[in-house]
C-alpha cells in the first residue's frame, strides 16, 4: 500500500506557498572570498559590546526580579521612546506606545488587525521586501506607488487613490518609508509629507511611517516626521533600535492611534517583549549616551557611504544613482540591457554579493537596478567591491 503519510501534507495551502527567506551571503567561486554588498547589516565595529556588557551588570544587579522574571516591558523604555517622539514635534503619549520584538514584528502584526484576503495595501515601488513579503502572506492585494529622486510620488498616489475610491475600494494603509529610503536611499519631501498626511485624512486611510533610519541623517536638517505633521489620528509611526544600536537586540516600536495601538498589544500573543532587553536597552540609552553613539554612528556610516560615492564614479561614472544623506543603502541603475537578474550570479562569481532590484517591487520589476549596501562591509574592502561589480558589469555587457 502506498505510503501516504507525508509530512507535506499536513501543511495549510498557505505554509506550502512559502519559500525559504533569502538570508546572508551566498558563496562565491572557491578561492575567491566573497564581499557582500547585499544585505543592511550594522557594522559589527560599532556595535557597543563593552558598553552593553557593562550596562548588563548593572540591571542585574538592581532588579533580578524586574529583570529576569515574567514582567512587562521596562517603563523607562516606554518613556524614552515617547520622549524621543516629542523632540521630533509628535505629541507622544506613553499609552500609545508598544514595544515589540523588531519594527519587522509591527509589519507582521498589522495586517492581523487590518488585512483580509483581497484588501488592498498601498506600497512604493521599489520597497523594503521583508514587508511585501508580510502583506503578501497576509493576503493583499498589492499597489505600487513610484518613488523618484524626492520619495514617494504623491502625485501618483493620489491618482491611485482617486481611482480605487471610484472602484468601490478603500484601501487599508499606505506603507512608506520617509527617510534614507529602503532601497533607493531618498528622502521624501516636506511638502510631498504634508500631502500624503492630507491625503490619509481625505480618503481615510492608514499611513505606516516606516523610519528605521532617521537617526542616521549624514547631511542636511531632519525633516518633521508624518506623525507631527498629522491632526486627525490617520499615522502609525514605527521605528526600531536596530539600526541605532544592535540588530540583534530585536527591539521595535511602534505610536500611533490609541485604537490602533491596543489591538496590536492584543494580537501580540507572545505578551510582552523580553523584560531583560528592554530594561538593558533603557539603561543604556539614559543619561544622553544613546545620543552620543548616534553620533558616532552618523560619522562611521557617512565616511563608509563617502568611499562607495567616490568608488562608483570612479569605477562606473556613466551609472546613475541618488547619493543617500544617510541610512545603508544606494540604488543603481544599470545600463541598457542589462538586468540586476543576470547581473547577480556573474557578480557572485567575480566575489561581489548584491541584492537586484526585482526583490524590491511587489509586481517584480525593477530588473534594471540592484541595490549596494554600505553599512556592513568593512570600509577597506569597499573600493574593491565596487572594481569588481564593474568588471562583472562589463563581463554581462560582452
Amino acid at each position: 500500500m502506498e505510503n501516504l503519510m507525508n509530512l507535506a501534507d499536513l501543511f495549510t495551502p498557505r505554509a506550502r506557498e512559502l519559500v525559504p527567506p533569502l538570508w546572508g551571503p551566498s558563496a562565491a567561486s572557491e578561492g575567491t572570498p566573497t564581499i557582500s554588498l547585499a544585505y543592511g547589516l550594522a557594522d559589527p565595529l560599532v556595535l557597543p559590546r563593552e558598553e552593553l556588557v557593562e550596562t548588563t551588570a548593572q540591571i542585574l544587579a538592581t532588579d533580578v526580579d524586574a529583570v529576569l522574571n515574567y514582567a512587562p516591558v521596562a517603563a523607562e523604555l516606554v518613556t524614552l521612546v515617547a520622549e524621543r517622539l516629542r523632540r521630533e514635534g509628535v505629541a507622544a503619549h506613553e499609552q500609545q506606545v508598544i514595544i515589540t520584538y523588531g519594527s519587522s514584528q509591527i509589519l507582521g502584526l498589522l495586517p492581523q488587525i487590518l488585512v483580509n484576503p483581497g484588501d488592498t495595501i498601498l506600497v512604493e515601488a521599489p520597497t523594503f521586501m521583508g514587508a511585501v513579503g508580510l502583506f503578501v502572506r497576509a493576503g493583499a492585494q498589492l499597489v505600487g506607488v513610484p518613488v523618484d529622486a524626492n520619495g514617494l510620488d504623491v502625485d501618483a498616489l493620489e491618482t491611485v487613490l482617486r481611482d480605487l475610491r471610484a472602484r468601490g475600494v478603500r484601501p487599508k494603509f499606505i506603507y512608506t518609508i520617509p527617510n534614507f529610503q529602503n532601497p533607493t536611499g531618498t528622502t521624501l519631501s516636506l511638502a510631498r509629507r504634508q500631502r500624503i498626511v492630507a491625503l490619509a485624512a481625505e480618503y481615510g486611510v492608514i499611513v505606516v511611517e516606516d523610519d528605521a533610519y532617521s537617526d542616521l541623517r549624514f547631511h542636511g536638517e531632519p525633516l518633521p516626521p508624518m506623525a507631527a505633521l498629522d491632526q486627525e489620528g490617520w499615522v502609525l509611526r514605527v521605528g526600531t533600535f536596530s539600526k541605532i544600536l544592535a540588530p540583534g537586540l530585536r527591539v521595535g516600536w511602534a505610536h500611533g492611534p490609541k485604537a490602533l495601538i491596543d489591538r496590536l498589544r492584543m494580537v501580540k500573543v507572545e505578551g510582552s517583549s523580553s523584560p531583560f532587553i528592554s530594561h538593558l536597552v533603557a539603561r543604556f540609552s539614559a543619561e544622553g549616551r544613546l545620543d552620543t553613539h548616534i553620533t558616532s554612528l552618523r560619522r562611521h556610516y557617512a565616511a563608509k557611504c563617502a568611499t562607495m560615492i567616490t568608488a562608483l564614479h570612479r569605477e562606473l561614472p556613466e551609472l546613475p544613482f541618488v547619493p543617500p544623506d544617510g541610512g545603508f543603502f544606494i540604488w543603481l541603475r544599470l545600463p541598457e540591457g542589462v538586468s540586476g537578474r543576470e547581473l547577480e550570479p556573474v557578480a557572485l562569481q567575480q566575489g561581489v554579493e548584491v541584492l537586484h532590484g526585482n526583490r524590491c517591487y511587489a509586481d517584480g520589476s525593477g530588473a534594471e537596478y540592484v541595490r549596494l549596501a554600505f553599512s556592513y562591509v568593512p570600509e577597506t574592502q569597499i573600493a574593491g567591491a565596487i572594481q569588481r561589480l564593474g568588471n562583472s558589469i562589463r563581463a554581462v555587457m560582452r
